[in-house]
This record gives structure tokens, sequence and C-alpha cells, in this order.
């Protein structure tokens, strides 16, 4: 970097800009709106939250999943099944019996329930482990009747599935196990574990009060982001019944909502306590609050906004739905920092600047001054700029490792708590009948009778396929149906190099002999299409958000090299993550039950965890920039730009930690992936790039921080983040 600062004047960085002479942005102005009609910004809040509520309450919530993938060989099937009217187009369940002394010895109480589950609404048909020698097992202790619903798992009500339950488990008896397994036997089930929620609201209550030592000023942050979220939740609730979104987004924008939430009013807080220490009067340094730090939080949300809807580019239904309803809550809580705190700044000023100043007083007294630890570590990290960013590195490159060879999937029933019926059906099948079973693989033959047995023939003579089923016909004739039972799992690699297998070496020559058209679907062939369209598509995407991320950077820094740092290190921290969670859940460690990683995690995960890596990228660097302006030295901008946001940056990712960490506590394994990845990217984040990476590279870098080329500068609208 010394050759750079030595070389001909052309590439000389700029010189420092004069500050800017004080006065009052937009959101100064909307700070001082506030603070005039505090009694109005907070009774106006609370009367929208309550008609939000009320509204959500009467008009109900519409939640359902969307998996459709148009252009697939699983959705092309499920549509041809549809359109010929096949008794097999909907999802089915399967109830299972174990009877140690031979499932033929229950077969008095089996068959009137099964007479009872077929009249039963969401039924379109039941076969009888009776009717079909292939459904019980060798040793005839276990057996399974097949429940086909009149629609797929997504437009089948639990409640229909639910009652089937009841109704097959209330014959079950000491010498007769029952169990109901399949994809709408899962999610009927009642997993609820302990609430998230409430751990991640008293661990931010703990954090801030240990932050500000004051009951008062930790409970405002927290009652904007709990405002935001009642609102939040209410207004998804509502959208549900216009847009798609999936039953499992209400605990995700909760907990999304509330971390971010804090972490928005934390930031604006925390530099009002600034402007306090500083010698501001209350109003005044509400409106420099807010004009500083409400500007780079709106800054972030908008980023936070932007990623989000461009998963709506992937073009899955639930993941759109998500996507949407996040970036709602995100709004909502930005809105929230934005108008709401400073109203309630405005109500406890005073209170609250007594509170303050008297802090600082018992520290000046004791000689201690605001973040003097932070400048020390931020003068360590100077002195050595190169091996700590090496460490740093290469701690981030080697926690990314393990994400190269990340698979994506879904969790099946394989992946339950022990004490679930779905587990224990899928164990059952699994022991009668082989590992494959619980994932059959639906071929389809569009052509006659003959034609699918030929394919049948075939299919059962092919190396990873350990059974197929007769070929039975759709009610026009039109098609044939085989099942096709791997000898592998469903999450196994073994079965997703079979798909490919059919698809690409054994239909193709059978299609040419016979004149049919043949498809694999089901859902385990549908689960593997949806995880390598995402994975895909998932490059472009990352793209998309990050060209957009940085231009955004560059236009607010004037820099080149801010920006690329930015990406370069919000990109490691992001794979460190989902390495981790590979570690964790794909390979088992800590006791996690190994499996795919599910595959809408690296998607989310990217789309938050940018927009808040920006948010905080925003808030150091503005600092270190606001202080290059004022002082012209970079050493110290550096130092004091660390000094003054490394103790709010850890408290806030603190508390995202505990909030996001909470989802571990959830029974479901895509809660647990999406908190675990959420909870160690905020991590890594703050302590590793923000405290120790980002200043060893902008000490290296040192006035170059700033350099935008002439002709690029002259042609950029100016736009200031202070």
């Amino acid at each position: 970097m010394s050759s750079l600062r030595g070389s001909a004047a052309p590439f000389a960085p700029p010189p420092p800009e004069p500050a800017a002479t004080a006065r009052t942005g937009r959101f100064g102005a909307l700070a001082g709106w506030a603070q005039r009609h505090r009694w109005a910004a907070i009774v106006l809040w609370v009367a929208v939250v309550a008609a939000i509520t009320l509204g959500a309450g009467a008009g109900g919530s519409a939640y359902r999943n969307d998996f459709t993938l148009p252009g697939t060989d699983s959705q092309a099937a499920t549509d041809l099944f549809k359109k010929h009217g096949s008794d097999h187009a909907g999802d089915s369940v399967e109830i299972v019996f174990k009877d140690t002394a031979g499932v033929e010895d229950a077969r008095t109480v089996i068959e009137p329930m099964l007479d009872q589950v077929q009249g039963m609404a969401g039924v379109a048909d039941v076969r009888s482990p009776f009717a079909d020698s292939s459904a019980t097992s060798r040793d005839g202790t276990i057996a399974y009747a097949s429940v086909t619903l009149d629609g797929k798992v997504e437009d089948v009500p639990k409640e229909d599935v639910a009652r089937i339950i009841d109704v097959a488990q209330g014959i079950g008896s000491e010498d007769l196990q029952v169990e109901v397994g399949g994809e709408a036997a899962r999610n009927a089930e009642d997993k609820a574990g302990p609430t998230a929620e409430l751990a991640g609201i008293v661990a931010a209550l703990v954090i801030l009060v240990l932050l500000f030592g004051s009951l008062l000023a930790a409970s405002l942050p927290l009652i904007t982001a709990l405002f935001a979220v009642g609102g939040a939740i209410g207004l998804v609730a509502l959208a549900s019944h216009a847009f798609t979104v999936a039953d499992f987004t209400p605990p995700i924008l909760m907990l999304v909502g509330l971390g971010v939430g804090v972490d928005y009013a934390l930031l604006i807080f925390y530099r009002y306590r600034q402007e306090l220490v500083a010698g501001s009067q209350p109003d005044e340094a509400n409106r420099k609050a807010l004009d500083s730090a409400g500007r780079t939080v709106f800054f972030a949300g908008c980023t936070v906004i932007v990623a989000l809807l461009g998963l709506v580019a992937l073009g899955l239904g639930s993941l759109q739905g998500i996507a949407l309803a996040v970036a709602i809550t995100v709004l909502i809580t930005m809105a929230a920092s934005l108008v709401l705190l400073p109203a309630l700044l405005a109500l406890f000023g005073r209170r609250l600047q007594a509170h303050v100043l008297k802090q600082t007083a018992k520290a000046t007294r004791k000689g201690k001054r605001e973040g003097d630890r932070w400048r020390t570590m931020a003068r360590a990290v100077q002195r050595r700029p190169i091996p700590t960013l090496l460490v740093g590195v290469i701690a981030l490159l080697a926690l990314s490792a393990p994400a190269i060879s990340m698979r994506l999937g879904f969790a099946d029933s394989g992946n339950d708590p022990e004490e679930t019926t779905s587990r224990q059906a899928y164990s059952l099948l699994a022991e009668g009948f082989g590992p494959g079973f619980n994932g059959p693989l639906i071929v389809l033959v569009k052509g006659d009778q003959a034609a699918g047995e030929t394919v049948r023939g075939r299919l059962s003579e092919t190396d990873g396929i350990a059974q197929a089923s007769p070929a039975l016909p759709s009610e026009d004739g039109a098609l044939s149906t085989v099942f096709v039972y791997p000898a592998t799992s469903p999450q196994d690699e073994g079965t997703v190099d079979l798909v490919h297998h059919l698809r690409d070496d054994v239909a193709p020559p059978l299609e040419r002999d016979t004149g049919a058209e043949i498809l694999v679907g089901g859902s385990t062939a549908a689960s593997q299409d949806v995880s390598e369209t995402l994975a895909n598509r998932l490059p472009l995407f990352v793209a998309v958000v990050v060209g957009v991320s940085s231009l955004l950077l560059l236009l607010v820094f004037r820099s080149i090299w801010i920006p690329v740092k930015a990406a370069v290190l919000n990109l490691l921290s992001i794979s460190a993550a989902l390495g981790v969670i590979t570690l964790v859940f794909q390979h088992g460690w800590f006791g996690a039950q190994p499996g795919p990683i599910e595959a809408f995690i690296p998607a989310l995960i990217f789309a938050i965890v940018f927009g808040l890596s920006m948010d905080y990228e925003v808030f150091l660097v503005s600092r270190i920039h606001e202080e290059w302006t004022r002082t012209k030295d970079h050493s110290l901008a550096v130092r004091e730009g660390v000094a003054s946001t490394g103790k709010v940056i850890t408290a806030a990712a603190a508390i995202m930690m505990f909030v996001f960490g909470a989802f571990v506590l959830s029974a479901d394994r895509m809660l647990q992936q999406f908190g675990l990845g959420l909870a160690v990217a905020i991590f890594l984040d703050a302590v590793v790039i923000r405290c120790l990476i980002v200043p060893a590279v902008m000490q290296k870098l040192g006035t170059w921080a700033w350099w935008l080329p002439a002709p690029l500068a002259r042609k950029l609208p100016k736009v200031s983040i202070e």
C-alpha cells in the first residue's frame, strides 16, 4: 500500500472534504415532527396496531404452502395426474400397523376403521393392506393402508388429516401399534416447542439493561420493536388472503422482526445517548441521532427489503410469500424506529438525560472515557493489521469450507422427534419394507396399459430400485402410474442419483420403444427438483443483491474500495455460517440428526444477513468517515469510529444472536437451521469482521479508502449518509 501512496499524481487519493456545516436534514425534520406531536405519534401507532390486530382477528389468516415449480418433470407429472383424473393425483398418508403375532389377527378391528376413514373429509381413496399382499411385510408383522387424499398436502386442511390420525390411532392397543406417516401427517401434528419469542424478549431486555444501566432506557428499543412486530403480524395475516404465504412464516417474521426492530431502535438510541453525553439538549440530540443513525437505519432497512424482494425472482411460491412477509416486517420496524422511537425519546427525554449525565459523571470521576477499551483494541489492530487480517480471513475460510459440500433437500419424517407418530410410521415402514419405501418415486407413463407394463418391467430390473408396483391406469385410461421404491432412503445421495439415472438414461430409450411419454415425479423427486432449481438460481440472486448493495455504498461513500470490501466480507460471514450449518445438520455434529440442508435456508439467510451486515457496515464506516472529514487523520478516524460504535454493535449483535438462537429451541428442523445460521453469521459479522477485519483493512487502505476515479466522481450524484 505504501507504493500506492507514492505513485503519480493522477492516481493520488483526493484530499478530505471540509466538514459540512451543521444543518437539519429530512430525518432530523422527521424527529422534530415526532417531538412536537409526541402524543399524537404514540396514539396513532397504538390505534393502527390495534386496528390491524382486530382486523386480523376478525378476518383470520389464509396461510398456505405452494411448492409448485413450473417446468420440472415432477410438476408436469402432477398436472397430468389432475388432468386425467388419476386417483393418485393427490398426496397420501400411510396408516401403519405392527402386531408381533401377525397383522392378520387384527383384521377385525382394522377394516372397520378403514371403512370409517374412507368416508371422512379430505379422503379420495383407501387401499386396505388385506387387498394387496405387497402391503404386508414378509414376516406378516407390519402392514400399511394407503389413504389417498383429494388434493396435494398444501391443499388439504390440517384438521382433516388430524382427524384421520385420531381415528386410526383409536384402535391401538398393547398388541397392536398404529402410526400414521406421510408429509400430510407431519404437517398436522402439533410439534410446538418452547416459546422462542419469549426467550428472545427476555434476552434482549437483560442485555439492554446491562448496556444502559436503566430499565427505562432498556425498555424503549424493546417497546418500539414489539409495537412494530405486533403490527406486522396482523398485516401479514391479512395479506395471506391475497398472497401465498407459507404456514411456517409467522414464527420467522416474529423473531426476525424482534431482532431487527431492537437492532434498529438500539442504533438510534445509542447515538442519541452519545449526543447527550456531548452536551446536546434532549430535543437537539433526538434530531441529531435521527439525522445520522436514522439515515443508517433507513439505508440498512432498504437493503434488507431489496434483498428479500430479490427472492421473488427465484420463482417459488412459498419462498416469495416468506420474502414478502419479512419485507413488510422490516419496513414496519424501520418506520417504528424513525417515528415511534423519537416520540418516546421526546416523552422521556429529561429523565434519560439525567440518567446519562449521572452515569457519565460517575465514569469521569473514575478516570474512564466512553469507548476506551475499544480504542485500545483498535490501536492493537492498527499496530499489526496484516496478522489480524490474515487470522480473521483464514478463520472465516476454514468455517466456510464445509459449505462446498452442502447438499440441499428437505427434511422428512425421518428427521422428526422420536415421539411423533410420523417418525414412528417412518421407522416401521423402513423396518418392514426397506429404507426406500418412505420415498417412492412415481413414474407416470402417458400411453396405453401395455406401455405401462413394459415400463414397469424395465424399471424392476434397474439398479437402485428395490421394487416396482404394477402399472395402475387412470380413470380415462390415458395414463399408467408405476410406484418405484428405491433401495436407499429418501435423503440418501443414492436416491438423488437414481432420479437422474431414470430421467437421463432409462426413460429416453423406453420412450423410443413404447412411443409413450415418461415422467418421474412424486414428493421425493419434487423435493429434488425444488432443491436443484434453487441451487441453480441462487448465484444470479446473490449477484443482483450484491451488485445493488455495492452500488448504494458507492453512492453513499463515494469510494470504490468500501463497497468491494463490504461485499467480500459479508459473503465470507454468510458462507462461514452456512459451513457451520453443514457441519451440524448435514454431518450430525452435536447430536443433530444428519440429513440435507433445507433448500430454502441459503437464500433466506443470505437475504436477511446481507442486509443486516450492511447495517453494521454503514454504521461503523459512516462514523469513521465523520471523523475523517472532521480531523483529516485517518488512523484517528478508524480508532474513534470503532470506539464510538463497537459497544453498540456488539450489544445489538448479542441481542440478535439470542433472538435468532431461540429458533434452535424449535422442534422444526428448518427453523433450527435458520436460527443457527443467522446467529452464527451475526456473531462472526459483529465480532470477527467489524471489530477486527474492518479496522485492519481500513488501516491498510489509509486515505485510499475514500478514493473514487475523477471521471466517475463527476457523473455520480452526491449522497451523504451523514
